[in-house]
């Protein structure tokens, strides 16, 4: 923190990396943007989203609570978009390699030890689109048997045709079932056993310019956030500009993972790489680290201390603290009606409004006066967080 920090507006910087989403990132900054007014009002503070200051791909700056902001999306939809290949038959290829992934290595079997709900979301895609291929398989025998009491070769063609037409029906509808979605999701991570893709490895690299440059500007804290997905990312990215050396005089550094679905990558043979990162961080001073999930969020594995779970706790373990962000008492009965079965938005619960908030607001923590680390100084780690090591791998890079 700078010498003059005191006698100045609180500047904060703060990245935020996206989960597995092929969206355009202009997405977080309207869900910004009114989310935040949202929250905004329900707290009692100011809140003013202006256009990005700084150089960056996508971003915005935030004030109003006695701090400036700027806030950046670290792109990496383009790689999503690539890698979800629409065709039909690959789609069922990855389908067949990711359960393979997931069954040979055994880590299906561990994750369901830790949380039932994303271990059934990750099972749900599978079962979509199984009983997805039946249905067509069906429909295309019934059909074919009936035209081959006229033709027999006429019967084998209406059935495949009628087979095909389901199957690319489903998967025109499924905007509405995103079995499709996430079976390239799951697929993503377990095409190379738990190992980052070059090319995302490549892009994680960039990231971690842009943060350094940021470690060497005049801000008071850089904040990097990761949801999903994206907090493994998070994780890595922090682990390598720690080894590297931080600047003696930066700013604070802070690091919040949201939503976290780690265990998913980090039980799988090949994520040494994520281990390792995992083991380093937990024990450094250099970092502040606070992992937030909700058992309400059925798509996290909540609670789940990811250094701990993996089997990879240093001596010294420091990291991360686990909250609880606990929305069966931070939203209303009315607000949790709502929401209950709407598993893809409450995976997001935790970049939105709480309209009975607790310790946990996103948009002071991001753009609030308070440091990540000043913030959750007194906290607590929630007494219902899970520290068993359950992984079958425990190997690190």
């Amino acid at each position: 923190m700078t010498a003059d920090a005191t006698q100045r507006q609180f500047r904060r910087r703060v990245f935020y990396i996206p989960g597995y989403d092929p969206i355009h990132p202009r997405r977080y900054r309207e869900l910004y943007r009114k989310e935040g007014r949202a929250q905004a009002a329900i707290s009692g503070y100011a809140l003013d989203l202006k256009p990005k200051k700084l150089k960056g791909p996508y971003g915005w700056q935030v004030t109003g609570q006695g701090a400036v902001a700027d806030i950046e999306v670290l792109v990496w939809s383009d790689i999503v978009k690539v890698s979800m290949d629409p065709s039909i038959p690959a789609t069922y290829w990855q389908l067949v390699r990711t359960v393979w992934a997931y069954v040979a290595s055994g880590a299906i079997f561990r994750l369901m030890r830790l949380r039932k709900g994303p271990t059934i979301a990750a099972l749900y895609p599978i079962a979509v689109l199984l009983g997805q291929l039946l249905l067509a398989v069906l429909g295309g025998w019934g059909i074919g048997m009936v035209v081959a009491l006229i033709h027999p070769v006429l019967g084998w063609a209406a059935g495949a045709a009628l087979a095909w037409a389901v199957l690319r029906m489903f998967r025109r509808h499924d905007n509405r079932l995103l079995a499709y979605y996430l079976m390239h999701d799951y697929a993503y991570s377990a095409q190379s056993g738990g190992a980052n893709p070059p090319e995302l490895e490549a892009r994680m690299v960039a990231f971690g310019q842009a943060l350094r440059e940021a470690l060497e500007a005049d801000h008071d804290e850089l904040l990097l956030v990761g949801h999903s997905s994206g907090a493994h990312l998070a994780v890595s990215i922090a682990a390598d500009l720690i080894r590297a050396g931080l600047p003696p005089d930066g700013p604070a550094f802070g690091l919040l993972t949201l939503g976290q679905v780690v265990p998913m990558v980090s039980f799988l043979p090949k994520a040494a790489r994520l281990r390792g990162d995992l083991h380093y961080l937990a024990a450094r001073d250099e970092i502040t680290w606070v992992d937030v999930t909700a058992p309400g969020d059925g798509c996290a594995f909540a609670l789940c201390d990811p250094v701990a779970v993996t089997g990879v706790s240093p001596p010294g373990k420091k990291w991360p603290l686990v909250v609880s962000a606990a929305f069966t008492h931070t939203l209303s009965p009315e607000r949790w009606k709502e929401l209950r079965w709407q598993f893809f938005r409450l995976h997001f619960q935790y970049l939105c409004a709480f309209d009975r908030p607790g310790d946990y607001d996103y948009f002071q923590i991001t753009a609030g006066t308070l440091t990540l680390a000043e913030r959750y100084r007194a906290r607590k780690p929630s007494g219902s967080r899970i520290e068993v090591p359950t992984s079958g791998y425990r190997n690190i890079a």
